[in-house]
């Protein structure tokens, strides 16, 4: 017997969207994915093509469902020029806009509906941990993109339907994300601090990114805007550090900012993905009792490069 009807992913197949889909597989009697293009599927997991703009068939998908997942938007790896910035934030709130008008107008609106949105918004902070509280808002561009979603996303009207804006950090996996390209540069003698190694990064195991849209299901009725970190973020230089040592590199070479920047321009992105301090605690999760599976980020290395096909 599945414990859930059905898990509705929007937008959910990039790298977390697997993630989400592989852990609710045993789970739910379905697990639904909108998504942009067709792919391969198996068993109790459904592709629903929508194109995330217009109304249609697809809505209907989201009536009985337990829970939406939205983790709609394009990827933020890219130079921020003026088309660019335009489809970051369009890719974001005119799904999730979509998605309010179909949600209310259901007669059985799922339980839950989960916005994934960032731990970004938060401003650049080496002084103190940043929480949903006494968390201060940064600048910048990446910062009002996560204004304006969210934004978007508690204007909409659903009546009976329990949101959550869930704060999402770095995510730490298996497949794909960051770590695969961390764990490249210290097979290449790269892996060293990146700038002055200084800046917090707030990551979160995948597993527990996963668990913690269940625990937001079944626990207590939280809502409103939801920090999912892990409890101990590190500085840049520790993470290498530790990356480094449980692989078994003794040596990593430094990336100063002035490369970076230069690195940056090469290959289409920006450097404040890497040297943005982001120092964020999960106070809300942590005082409602949610128990984190990896809170250290040795035990989350160690865990990732040792099921790491």
């Amino acid at each position: 017997m599945k414990t859930y009807r059905k898990i509705v992913l929007a937008g959910g197949n990039g790298y977390l969207g697997r993630v989400l889909a592989d852990y609710y597989l045993d789970k739910a009697a379905e697990v639904v994915v909108l998504s942009r293009r067709r792919f391969n599927v198996s068993g109790n997991l459904r592709c629903v093509v929508w194109d995330a703009k217009t109304p249609g068939a697809w809505m209907e998908e989201l009536s009985g469902a337990d829970m939406l997942i939205n983790l709609c938007g394009r990827n933020v790896n890219c130079r921020y020029n003026a088309r660019n910035r335009r489809e970051i934030v369009a890719s974001r709130t005119i799904p999730t806009a979509l998605l309010g008008k179909a949600v209310a107008r259901l007669q059985q609106p799922p339980r839950l509906w989960i916005n994934v949105t960032s731990a970004t918004i938060y401003r650049h902070a080496e002084d103190r941990a940043q929480t949903e509280t006494a968390g201060e808002a940064g600048y910048g561009f990446s910062v009002d993109v996560c204004k304006q979603w969210e934004a978007t996303f508690f204007n909409c009207i659903t009546p009976g339907v329990r949101k959550v804006a869930l704060r999402l950090g770095i995510v730490l996996g298996r497949r794909d994300g960051v770590f695969p390209r961390l764990l490249n540069l210290v097979r290449l003698g790269l892996g060293g601090r990146q700038g002055d190694g200084s800046q917090y990064v707030s990551w979160i195991h995948e597993q527990d990114a996963a668990q913690i849209t269940e625990w937001l299901l079944n626990g207590p009725a939280v809502d409103g805007v939801v920090n999912a970190t892990a409890p101990e973020p590190v500085r840049n230089k520790v993470l290498m550090q530790t990356l480094r040592q449980t692989y078994g590199v003794p040596f990593g070479l430094p990336a100063p900012a002035w490369l970076l920047a230069i690195g940056a321009r090469i290959i289409g992105t920006e450097t404040e993905l890497i040297l943005k301090s982001r120092w964020v605690l999960p106070l809300r999760l942590q005082e409602l009792g949610y128990r984190f599976q990896y809170p250290g980020i040795r035990a989350a290395i160690h865990d990732i490069l040792s099921t790491r096909s």
